[in-house]
Parts: C-alpha cells; structure tokens; sequence
C-alpha cells in the first residue's frame, strides 16, 4: 500500500473527500473517508505517484459511489489504473473519463 505519504496529506485527501462529499449532498464520515483513502492508495500500490493522483482517484471512487455507478464501470476503473505504469498515466485516464461524461 502507498503509506510513502506524511500523515498530515493523508488527513487532507480524507477531508477533502468529506467536503466534496458534503457539497454534492452525500456526507461522508470519517471512516468512509479512510476506506476511500485506502482504496484509492491499494489501486496506486505499485505505481510511483505524487498526493494529487492519489486525491483524484480518491475522489473519482467517492463519485463513482454518491452517483450509484454500475459496478462494472466501477471495475473497469479499477482494472485500468491498475494497468497504469506511472502517475501520468493515471492522469490521463481520469481526464479521458471526464471528457466521456461530458460529451
């Protein structure tokens, strides 16, 4: 698991995650904050990234979960960062499911 983070960016991502939350009506307490958390860091294990990656395949699981995404979607996700190589990579495929919804 990805624990290379101070503790204090962790604590940001998981507030972070519980503010979004908040604003998109679906409070989220700090135990799910943390599950998220861990998911989002279990999917990167492996893959060398900085603290944005992380926050942003944090924060797409909490989108994925407030919207009731189909499960499959939710582990095409899932398999596909986990295909990455790198943080940029990462990146990449979160902006080309941003650019998929909007169209």
């Amino acid at each position: 698991m990805n624990d290379s983070f101070p503790s204090d960016i962790q604590q940001s991502i998981q507030q972070s995650l519980q503010e979004i939350a908040l604003q998109m009506g679906q409070p989220l307490d700090e135990r799910a904050a943390e599950r998220l958390y861990r998911d989002a860091s279990l999917l990167l294990d492996g893959i060398p990234c900085e603290p944005l990656t992380l926050a942003r395949v944090a924060g797409t699981l909490l989108v994925y979960q407030v919207q009731n995404t189909e499960p499959e979607e939710l582990e095409w996700f899932k398999s596909h960062v986990q295909q990455c190589s790198n943080d940029e990579e990462v990146e990449e495929l979160i902006e080309s499911i941003h650019r998929t919804d909007s169209l």
